[in-house]
């Protein structure tokens, strides 16, 4: 998909250290922005229900280990299953080369597999024994948006079809939680509709120190019938 790039930098506008990561050209993500990523494991996790114990979940794209190191927090989850295709970005958490890296490596709870979270989605829940099954959790946060992908061998997880192979992995009452650069956008909303039974589209507002004015982004949660 390109040369994958991590760089620490201080940001003048706000004297602060910064850890960047570019995919080719594309900027990936950023330090100075975490908010959504963490509210995509708030959102994902809190739409279980409260009586729900010892969870099993899965997150697709580790990044900056802000998305693992929340859902983490919550004492229910038993099992962290982080799956990454770059092995790069496992390599960089491995070594502590990113300021929450040591929260995530060192958690008994969390193992980091290198492999396409797609591939995982398509083949039966039970293949290779690379996941847990079933899951409680799948928090999502790879693509730009359901729309916008890095790769064209993702976009078919984000059809009808290809969100029932998903929602396979899951128990019943299971949850499927996904990051979005844009807010939530109704056409999805109505495609995640057709496979889940309650659906809700977060859009999560944050200060952005570069513009001096407010981003969004945007969390889809959908939970399965149960």
């Amino acid at each position: 998909m390109g040369e994958l790039t991590l760089r620490r930098r201080v940001e003048p506008a706000i004297g602060a250290e910064v850890f960047e990561v570019k995919l080719g050209e594309e900027f990936l993500m950023s330090s100075l922005f975490t908010v959504a990523e963490e509210e995509l494991s708030r959102l994902g996790l809190a739409a279980l229900a409260a009586e729900r114990g010892s969870l099993d979940v899965v997150v697709g794209g580790l990044g900056l280990g802000y998305t693992v190191v929340t859902a983490l927090a919550d004492a229910r989850v038993r099992s962290m299953t982080v799956v990454d295709a770059l092995p790069a970005v496992i390599d960089w958490h491995e070594r502590r080369l990113l300021p929450v890296s040591g929260l995530l490596v060192d958690d008994p709870r969390t193992r980091l597999v290198h492999a396409d979270f797609f591939a995982l989605m398509r083949a039966a829940p039970d293949a290779g024994g690379v996941l847990p099954v079933p899951l409680d959790a799948i928090l999502l946060d790879v693509d730009h948006s359901p729309t916008f992908t890095l790769d064209p061998s993702h976009a078919d997880l984000y059809t009808v079809a290809g969100l029932r192979r998903l929602a396979a992995h899951l128990r019943p009452g299971g949850v499927f939680a996904l990051w979005s650069d844009d807010p939530p956008d109704p056409g999805f909303l109505d495609t995640l509709r057709s496979v889940f039974a309650r659906v809700e589209g977060h859009t999560v507002a944050f200060d952005n120190p570069l513009t001096g004015g407010r981003s969004r982004n945007g969390v889809y949660v959908a939970v399965l019938a149960g």
